[in-house]
């Protein structure tokens, strides 16, 4: 994924089109039984969240993970948009760091790091939407937000420094509270 990703991104002018023809391919080799792989590791990741949330936490999550491979495979939207370069090359980066991780990501057979980049990038640049959706769950009863037309996260601030954090790449702003 991340060669097609690489060489997309040594364009002048990077198309959302061009961008989703390879997640939509990379998405096909999404099984069944790889997004229920992956939403083992979200439930176990889930164990580490504060009980008080930690319910809402999963099933935000957990549905995002399967919705949105979904909507990738079968969005014939025709984009005509072209992404903001620094953005796209920063995100690439970024999620390849992850991804070759091996901090993150021990299982060389599970496609959890690969479902979570195709999500992230279709998320935040074909969508145009925060990494998180709106109304995910954060401690203190906080939650991603649209208001006025932006998206608002309570945490983006904090998670600046975190090298594993894909806040960097998200489109919401940090919410005032």
């Amino acid at each position: 994924m991340f060669k097609k990703l690489n060489k997309l991104k040594l364009h002048d002018n990077i198309q959302k089109k061009d961008l989703m023809i390879i997640l939509q391919d990379v998405a096909k080799t999404i099984s069944v039984y790889d997004l229920i792989l992956a939403t083992a590791i979200l439930r176990d990741e889930g164990k580490f969240v504060q009980k008080s949330y930690r319910d809402d936490y999963l099933e935000t999550y957990i549905k995002y993970f399967i919705l949105r491979i979904k909507n990738v495979k079968e969005d014939k939207t025709e984009y005509a948009d072209i992404l903001v370069k620094k953005d796209f090359v920063e995100a690439i980066e970024l999620l390849e760091f992850q991804f070759t991780s091996d901090v993150l990501y021990k299982n060389e057979n599970d496609k959890f790091p690969l479902i979570y980049t195709i999500i992230c990038l279709y998320t935040t640049f074909i969508l145009d939407e925060p990494v998180h959706p709106v109304g995910t769950p954060f401690p203190g009863s906080l939650k991603v937000r649209f208001e006025n037309g932006t998206y608002l996260c309570p945490v983006k601030d904090k998670q600046s420094d975190n090298p594993y954090a894909v806040c960097k790449l998200c489109k919401a702003k940090q919410d005032v509270f």
